[in-house]
């Protein structure tokens, strides 16, 4: 049976003041990633991991993903950088292009995303391992910028893209990629296949997010993801029923886990929608038994 990582992500629409709490809660249910989330108005990346890796002791934290327009290349290898230091091997940094009208709403939309995206990648990378980096590229600069304290572990930087250039580039130049919601088995193998393309080798990872309604009444099922598979779709430009989800009952659940690990998947990060979200995820790891 194939192994993967199971995460969990930390919803947007949650409160942030119940992160501690609830990062606590699926570590001690075995998870093996808690994921949390940077979206233009809810909660900031870097610092809801920094919350959730010292609430924890052993949880891996994946931030998913921090809009590579936001920031700037130098100021996100600080960050990444202090958290590394203080908590080693225990931190994933994703950084992506941004929803376009997002970006354009605060006035920082590049001209290239996909320029941008490479640079910031390499550039943060570079910034991680302790080098000093010259760089005048088309949409970021850095003269002469060194990190004082690198980390002596630097964590690995994934790239959260969509579109097939994207997951090129992010075989590329990224140590990983991270696949939206909404995408199943035959797309994982896609995006793999066009990762290898840009020039990932084995060791790059896939990271696919995933919807999860857990419960035997598939009516409730399908009812409690509607909004999501809805909207999710709506982005992908796909009808709702081709909107692929972890749900139904654990075991069903726990075999749409194994289909995406026989894909590529090296860790499936599931978004829980319901009641006691906990609780669906606990159900889950039992039938894969964690």
């Amino acid at each position: 049976m194939t192994t993967v990582r199971i995460g969990v992500m930390y919803d947007r629409d949650w409160a942030p003041e119940g992160l501690p709490g609830f990062a606590r809660e699926v570590e001690a249910l075995g998870v093996d990633d808690l994921w949390v989330v940077e979206d233009l108005g809810w909660n900031g990346g870097v610092s809801a991991a920094a919350v959730a890796l010292g609430a924890t002791e052993r949880l891996r934290v994946g931030i998913g993903i921090t809009p590579a327009p936001l920031r700037s290349p130098a100021l996100l290898a600080m960050e990444l950088a202090t958290l590394a230091r203080v908590f080693p091997g225990r931190l994933v940094a994703g950084v992506g292009h941004g929803v376009r009208e997002w970006m354009v709403s605060v006035g920082v939309a590049p001209r290239s995303p996909l320029a941008l995206l490479e640079e910031t990648i390499g550039s943060v990378r570079a910034l991680l391992r302790g080098e000093r980096v010259e760089l005048s590229g088309r949409e970021v600069r850095l003269d002469g910028v060194r990190l004082v304290h690198p980390p002596v572990e630097p964590p690995p930087v994934v790239a959260g893209v969509v579109r097939p250039r994207s997951l090129e580039l992010s075989g590329r130049v990224a140590d990983g990629t991270v696949i939206a919601e909404g995408h199943g088995p035959d797309e994982v193998k896609t995006a793999r296949a066009l990762a290898e393309r840009g020039g990932a080798g084995p060791d790059h990872t896939l990271t696919v997010l995933a919807f999860c309604c857990v419960d035997d009444d598939p009516q409730r099922v399908a009812e409690t993801l509607r909004p999501q598979v809805e909207g999710q779709g709506a982005w992908l430009g796909r009808p709702a029923e081709e909107v692929f989800t972890v749900s139904g009952r654990a075991g069903e659940a726990a075999e749409r886990v194994h289909d995406l690990a026989a894909a590529g998947a090296d860790t499936v990060v599931l978004r829980m929608a319901g009641p006691e979200p906990a609780r669906q995820l606990g159900r889950v790891l039992e039938a894969l038994g964690r």
